[in-house]
C-alpha cells in the first residue's frame, strides 16, 4: 500500500476532530466489545465497515439531501476532479492528489471532469492575442 500525506481543508480536520470525539464515546459505550483496528471509520463496535453497508449509508444520505440514490462513495473522486478542474488546478496537481502516478490515467479515467484544464491553455492564448471570438 502506497502512503501518501495530504494537507486537509479546515472543514475536513474540523469534521474528523468531531468525529473522533464521536468514536471516542462509541468506544466507551462499547467497552469490552471494542476491537481496536485503529481504524478512522469503523463499526459502533470498532470493527470495518461492510462496503455493502457504506453504499447503502451513502444512498440514505443523498436521498435525504434531495440527490436520488444513484449516487455511489466513488462518484466522490469525479466531484473532487470536476472541482479542482473548474478552479483552474493544473492536471499534474489533480493526478497526484486523486493518487495516479501520471497524468495519463487521469485523463483517461477523467476526461469529461477535465475540459477546463484542458481547454485553459487555448483559453489563455486567445486573450493574449485578443481573438477571443472564434471558438
Amino acid at each position: 500500500m502506497h502512503l501518501r500525506t495530504l494537507e486537509l481543508p479546515k472543514l475536513a480536520a474540523r469534521a474528523l476532530r468531531q468525529h473522533h470525539t464521536r468514536q471516542a464515546a462509541l468506544k466507551l459505550k462499547a467497552g469490552e466489545a471494542w476491537q481496536d483496528h485503529q481504524l478512522v471509520f469503523c463499526t459502533s463496535v470498532g470493527t470495518p465497515l461492510n462496503a455493502s453497508n457504506v453504499r447503502r449509508a451513502f444512498r440514505k444520505i443523498t436521498k435525504e439531501a434531495g440527490r436520488g440514490t444513484a449516487w455511489s462513495p466513488r462518484e466522490l473522486r469525479h466531484s473532487f476532479v470536476s472541482i479542482m478542474s473548474d478552479q483552474g488546478v493544473p492536471i499534474e496537481t489533480i493526478a497526484d492528489l486523486v493518487g495516479h502516478a501520471g497524468t495519463s490515467v487521469t485523463e483517461a479515467v477523467y476526461r469529461h471532469q477535465l475540459r477546463p484544464v484542458i481547454t485553459k491553455g487555448a483559453q489563455t492564448m486567445n486573450t493574449i492575442f485578443g481573438d477571443s471570438r472564434h471558438g
